[in-house]
Parts: C-alpha cells; sequence; structure tokens
C-alpha cells in the first residue's frame, strides 16, 4: 500500500519522502524478523522497539505528506487505519516477548520447605 501511494508522488520527491517512508516501512518488518533471529529475547525486544520506531516514522511521514497535498484525506485515513492495526499488533508482540523474556530471566520461585521432623 506504502509503494502504491508513494508511487504518485512527484518527481521531486523521488529522494525525499518517497524513499523516507518507504525505508521506515520496509524496516517494521525487517526489524521484527531480525530480531527474532537473535540469540535472546531482550535482542529481539530491542529489535521490535526499533520497529516501533519505524512505525511511528511512517505515521508521521504520511501525516506531513498529507498537509503537502500529496496524499487525498481518504489514502490517508486507510493508511493510519493500517498503521493502528500494525501498533496493535506488534505491541502484543512486544508483550508476548516481554513476558516469555521475565520467564527465562526470572524463573517462578519455589517455596524450599524443610522437612517435618520428630
Amino acid at each position: 500500500m506504502i509503494y502504491r501511494v508513494t508511487d504518485a508522488f512527484p518527481p521531486s520527491e523521488q529522494f525525499g519522502l518517497t524513499t523516507q517512508i518507504r525505508r521506515a516501512a520496509v524496516s517494521i518488518a525487517s526489524n521484527i524478523a531480525e530480531g527474532q533471529g537473535r540469540m535472546t529475547s531482550g535482542e529481539w525486544l530491542q529489535f521490535l522497539g526499533h520497529s516501533r520506531g519505524s512505525l511511528f516514522e511512517v505515521e508521521t511521514q504520511l501525516a506531513l505528506s498529507a498537509r503537502l497535498g500529496l496524499l487525498a484525506p481518504d489514502e490517508l485515513d486507510c493508511l493510519q487505519t493500517s498503521v493502528v492495526q500494525i501498533g496493535r499488533s506488534l505491541t502484543g508482540l512486544i508483550n508476548w516477548v516481554s513476558t516469555r523474556a521475565e520467564r527465562t530471566v526470572h524463573p517462578p520461585k519455589t517455596k524450599n520447605r524443610k522437612p517435618k521432623t520428630g
């Protein structure tokens, strides 16, 4: 969707907003994948944070594009809906990985009971 709408941007934006938005959008998925390939949950969380940052970057650049008249209001609405949905999914993944990391770093405590004597 990002590629389709930015393809209609003027040639003067080819090395400006067009490239920036596309790179940030691709970075969202790329950071999720790269993070999952890392050895620890902590590293994965770090890359999920980068992914979230890229999502916010896309959101900002889309709003700027609309203000500059490069996006029609209906295109912006549709893209913003996608940004919100992706954000919710990403937050869910971050929460899941965080919970998983906590269990790995801090396993549940067991009570050490002394055997009863006599």
